[in-house]
């Protein structure tokens, strides 16, 4: 193939960079902050990067693009229209860019998820001439669905998604059924009105399958602004970062912090995040702590819950789970943890009364407890909270449970009603988050450590528009 692309997928936020090469210069597109993993993936390929193209200013995360072209000395193509505080190659709607003899790129103005968002489409040289074989969509047309419109504000919501369908309806237009589609959202981000329904696509696949490009606009519109749901708090700061022109990171360690010092850190108010799996927290954890395991989505959660500014310190098990955790949360603009520990439980205390346990159940469990059969060690199921966000819960729910979604919870603490709390969310990673935020608030609680799907077996009745 005249042209390879690699996919640099960011899990724990939902979203994908590429990298796409002729074997001799590269193309990079929205990269994450961390552009280490670029420059590696280009000097295994034995690449160079050239340009580095951004589909759109960033909501869910601070953008790597400025600071891998300033490492590379690549061109930054950035949309004209988009006022911001660096300099980049102003690029618009109709442009040409050669890449190299056999590769390059052209320029759609595909409005939607932003006002001036921009897709790029890549022609590859051929005999007869240029052909097209794929297109970087960013928040555009995603697979079989599309970014969301309502991130620059509800007033521009439904504009933003007329012109989402009118763009998706375009970019049909232009391309073959064969050209491939590679969307930056869909993989999990709340940048994406709904969750991709597939791992690849192409224009062909998703004239069948995508609602932009099946439904009218109006219904489009209807449909897609009914399904939006609740968006992280920290993306008020994404954009202002990526306007302004993003800082390099610093991966360094940062401070360690001895027992002394981390109940001097709670004391204070600060946060403290034990990044271990939920079952290590719930057998011992420092008092004060809260539990956002690094084996789901720690940053997204985190920055979703903090007040922004907020000072953070970090337990793990060991020194590169510190890292990791340091690296997700780059990038989204929290650059330096204040201080962070690692070992065990225990060497986190200054004495072993500040030590606690977060008692766990299932569904079954919590079902014997409503009904007045409360297994041993377990208390009273007096409160069921249910903390997933509002689509989760309109599609389906607990009768009689209480819904208080994470992100809301620090400062709704006082509508959680009085009684041992059973707290539950799809899964039991956010439960456990709750719960510790519920447990450091005085609480007694329980986390229900099971997926939701479990709860109608377990004879607990759900109600909801499922």
């Amino acid at each position: 193939m005249p042209v390879e692309v690699s996919v640099v997928a960011t899990s724990s936020l939902g979203d994908r960079s590429y990298l796409a090469s002729d074997g001799q210069v590269a193309i990079v597109v929205d990269p994450q902050r961390d552009v280490d993993r670029m420059l590696y993936l280009a000097g295994e390929k034995g690449v160079r990067i050239t340009h580095v193209l951004e589909t759109h200013l960033h909501n869910d995360y601070v953008s790597g693009g400025l600071e891998l072209a300033r490492i590379t000395g690549a061109h930054y193509l950035v949309a004209a229209a988009d006022e911001v505080g660096f300099e980049r190659t102003s690029v618009a709607d109709g442009d040409q860019v050669a890449v190299s003899d056999s590769l390059r790129l052209r320029v759609i103005a595909t409005p939607g998820h932003t006002f001036h968002h921009l897709s790029y489409v890549v022609d590859v040289a051929t005999d007869a001439g240029w052909e097209a074989v794929g297109v970087f969509t960013g928040g555009s047309l995603l697979f079989g669905t599309t970014g969301r419109t309502d991130l620059l504000g509800q007033r521009h919501a439904h504009e933003l998604a007329l012109h989402q369908h009118t763009s998706a309806k375009r970019l049909a237009d232009l391309l073959p059924d064969g050209a491939q589609v590679w969307p930056t959202h869909g993989f999990g981000s709340f940048c994406s009105a709904s969750q991709s329904d597939a791992p690849e696509s192409t224009i062909g696949r998703e004239r069948e399958k995508n609602p932009v490009l099946r439904l009218a606009a109006d219904d489009f519109v209807t449909e897609t602004l009914d399904g939006l749901d609740a968006y992280p708090a920290y993306y008020a700061h994404m954009g202002v970062a990526n306007v302004a022109g993003p800082a390099p990171v610093d991966l360094t360690p940062v401070n360690r912090a001895d027992a002394a010092e981390l109940r001097e850190r709670m004391a204070e108010g600060e946060w403290v995040v034990d990044l271990r799996h939920r079952k290590a927290y719930a057998a011992s954890h420092l008092a004060g702590t809260v539990s956002l395991g690094l084996d789901g989505p720690m940053a997204t959660w985190l920055g979703w819950l903090i007040e922004w500014g907020v000072p953070i310190t970090l337990l793990a098990e060991t020194p590169q789970q510190v890292a990791d955790a340091q690296r997700e949360l780059v990038r989204i603009g929290v650059d330096r943890p204040a201080a962070q520990a690692t070992g065990d439980a225990g060497q986190w205390a200054t004495d072993p009364g500040q030590l606690r346990e977060l008692r766990m159940a299932d569904f079954v469990a919590l079902a014997a407890a409503r009904e007045g059969d409360v297994p041993a060690g377990l208390p009273s199921a007096d409160v069921i909270l249910d903390v997933r966000l509002a689509n989760e819960w309109r599609a389906g729910h607990i009768d009689g449970a209480v819904h208080i979604p994470l992100p809301d919870l620090p400062r709704r603490l006082a509508d959680v009603p009085a009684g041992a709390v059973w707290v539950h969310c799809g899964s039991g990673y956010r439960a456990t988050a709750a719960a510790s935020v519920l447990a450091n608030a005085g609480r007694e609680v329980v986390v229900v450590d099971d997926a939701f799907g479990q709860a109608p077996a377990a004879g607990l009745k759900t109600v909801g528009d499922a």
